[in-house]
């Protein structure tokens, strides 16, 4: 079998450390890239990310988006320098960005800024007293200020990509998709997704995947269709 592709980030949302460890197990060689979230903190997420680095040779993604004053995010990112993490994520606020590299300098670990929350859509952002305006047009604001205050990348759905990438500050940028969903797929809680194809097609460096792998009968086949996806994509690119 051709070696796992890290474009295919899968999420382990699942409850605990062991539970993680299973369905590492499970995907074995399927998969070289996890993404441990905030919910899995207080259930060994840490362990777990240190284990999966150091035993088993895999990228790690902690998805902490983080938020806070400046000094507690600077504080924070250079606690979390210490695993030996590979991208960590913050909210996309200039200072929140600016703190957090602040943090992660010295270090290999790649701060990627939240834009806006795959999850919500214009009656969210409405009832949290955002500012009007189209989505997509906010995420490539969000996504620029961002780049410009020193983000290695930006968290968007895959909808955004191909605005973000037409900006002249993502160039060597990194673009993550979460949102991702295979054709007949489930939506669960997300409302701006688009299939692997397009994600990449559309200028995605990495897809997050969570739900359709570790909900599926066969989480490794689901894993192994999803990077046929990408690698069908990718060679018809040139990738």
């Amino acid at each position: 079998m051709a070696p796992a592709d890290d474009r295919l980030i899968v999420a382990l949302d699942v409850p605990n450390v062991i539970a993680g460890l299973d369905l590492a197990t499970r995907l074995g060689d399927s998969v070289s890239f996890y993404k441990i979230g905030l919910g899995m903190l207080t259930g060994g997420g840490l362990a777990l990310a240190n284990e999966l680095k150091h035993d088993h040779g895999k990228r790690i993604f902690l998805d902490m988006k983080l938020f806070d004053i400046g000094a507690t995010v600077e504080a924070a990112v250079r606690g979390f320098t210490q695993f030996d993490i590979d991208f960590l994520t913050v909210h996309g606020d200039p200072h929140v960005v600016r703190a957090a590299k602040q943090g992660a300098a010295g270090s290999d670990m790649k701060i990627l800024a939240v834009t806006i929350l795959t999850s919500l859509d214009r009656a969210d952002l409405d009832a949290s007293l955002m500012r009007d305006g189209a989505i997509p047009d906010l995420v490539a604001e969000r996504a620029a200020r961002a780049f410009e205050a020193g983000a290695d990348g930006v968290i968007a759905s895959p909808q955004e990509a191909a605005a973000i990438r037409a900006l002249p500050e993502s160039n060597g940028r990194l673009i993550v998709t979460p949102g991702v969903r295979p054709d007949g797929a489930a939506l669960g809680d997300q409302k701006r997704v688009a299939t692997p194809a397009q994600a990449l097609f559309d200028g995605a460096d990495h897809l997050v995947v969570g739900r359709p792998i570790w909900q599926a009968d066969d989480p490794r086949a689901a894993a192994l269709s999803i990077r046929d996806q990408i690698a069908s994509i990718a060679h018809n690119r040139g990738m």
